[in-house]
């Protein structure tokens, strides 16, 4: 059984070690350098709202974290954030939760309608897992990463 709360300190350490490479890490969040320290994290997060965390309930385990940016009360729409789950976990339906976790708090605290977020073409696994969650592409961007160029896939779901 998973629940959720907001992201506290001692949260940063467990989550540092999720990404299980630097393409991994690039997925969650281009501006991170592998390894991921708390730091990043904390840096990265301060111009974020809804720092979120799941927990394994039973073990009292962090085992995925998300936010949102790019808040616009006035065309009421948000952007999901740094999403990443456990490798432990990942299969298990966290990714599922915590996407539903942000789409409720996204609703219900800020008042959007709409949820963006960019995935990268190399992301396969996310693209098709964002898809089955009634997000569409509605615009494409070229990014540079690390000397690579890659697609960003900006997708989009209105929030019912």
């Amino acid at each position: 059984m998973y629940i959720y709360r907001s992201l506290e300190e001692k949260d940063l350490s467990a989550i540092s070690t999720f990404p299980q490479s630097k393409e991994e890490l690039k997925y969650i969040s281009p501006a991170f350098i592998y390894p991921l320290t708390p730091n990043q994290i904390v840096e990265l997060s301060k111009d974020r709202l809804e720092p979120t965390v799941i927990i394994e309930q039973a073990t009292d385990e962090v085992i995925a974290y998300a936010n949102i940016y790019g808040y616009d009360l006035a065309k009421s729409i948000c952007w999901l954030g740094n999403v990443i789950v456990s490798p432990k976990y990942r299969g298990q339906g966290a990714s599922a939760y915590l996407l539903n976790v942000m789409f409720e708090k996204a609703k219900h605290h800020l008042g959007v309608k709409t949820m963006r977020l960019a995935c990268h073409n190399t992301n396969s696994r996310g693209l098709v897992f964002y898809s089955k969650h009634g997000f569409k592409p509605y615009d494409l961007k070229i990014a540079n990463i690390d000397d690579k160029r890659i697609i960003s896939i900006h997708m989009s779901r209105e929030l019912i």
